[in-house]
């Protein structure tokens, strides 16, 4: 049928095909991404969630490359910064950078997303365009035939027909996929949202912590902890 129809037939026919390759591909490619980074968050939220202090944390979670790693790198930054200031104004500037960065994360991880929307919605349009077309091909070929005998009317039919078919095959698992990304998705802006509390609960700790010994960039004082910055062990 494919190579009996009408070359637009065709091409509609191929383009939804290309689609369907671009859409299992983006399913590949975005469910092994997420996998680890969600594996990552999970383990950084842990670490984070048992660490004494945020010191604690930055030693252990040093080396390792995730979103949270950036989070926790932007909260030691922010104390770099703000030695001389307020416990209250750090805390506060730290969840706004906290929060920026769980967008950045959430858009990084995101994207091929309007790939899978723009085909789940507009394929099957396509299908019914290539659909029309051979259909109106169809009726031009029985008025030159001037015949309406089925032998002659089915076969342009069926071709038109097969682009509708392709428009469904590639529209259906892209919706479906979309559907399965958004809610895990959403699982990953969770474990950020997890890890941000995490670290802004060790800020404020730390913060609040009434003991001289005590130095928030290099946790208790002592000849063996020198003092090791997130963003640098990273590299």
């Amino acid at each position: 049928m494919f190579l009996h129809a009408d070359i637009v037939v065709k091409a509609v026919i191929l383009g939804l095909a290309l689609a369907s390759v671009a859409t299992w591909t983006v399913l590949l490619v975005k469910t092994i991404q997420l996998r680890l980074a969600r594996r990552a968050a999970r383990r950084a939220s842990a670490t984070l969630m048992a660490s004494p202090s945020l010191f604690g944390a930055i030693r252990q979670l040093a080396g390792q490359r995730s979103a949270v790693i950036r989070l926790l790198a932007a909260a030691e930054d922010e104390l770099d910064r703000s030695q001389d200031l307020s416990a209250e104004g750090i805390k506060e500037r730290v969840a706004w950078e906290l929060e920026r960065l769980q967008g950045v994360a959430a858009r990084q991880i995101g994207r091929g997303m309007g790939v899978l929307a723009t085909i789940g919605a507009v394929a099957p349009f396509i299908g019914l365009f290539g659909t029309v077309w051979g259909i109106m091909n169809s009726f031009v070929g029985i008025s030159r035939a001037h015949t309406t005998n089925l032998a002659v009317v089915a076969p342009g039919i069926a071709e038109a027909l097969l682009a509708t078919a392709f428009g469904l095959v590639a529209a259906i698992p892209a919706v479906v996929i979309y559907n399965v990304f958004v809610r895990s998705i959403g699982g990953y802006r969770a474990d950020l949202t997890d890890a941000s509390v995490a670290i802004l609960r060790l800020l404020s700790r730390d913060l609040e912590r009434d003991n001289r010994e005590f130095d928030l960039r290099r946790g208790p004082r002592a000849a063996d902890a020198p003092a090791l910055s997130i963003a640098q062990s990273a590299e």
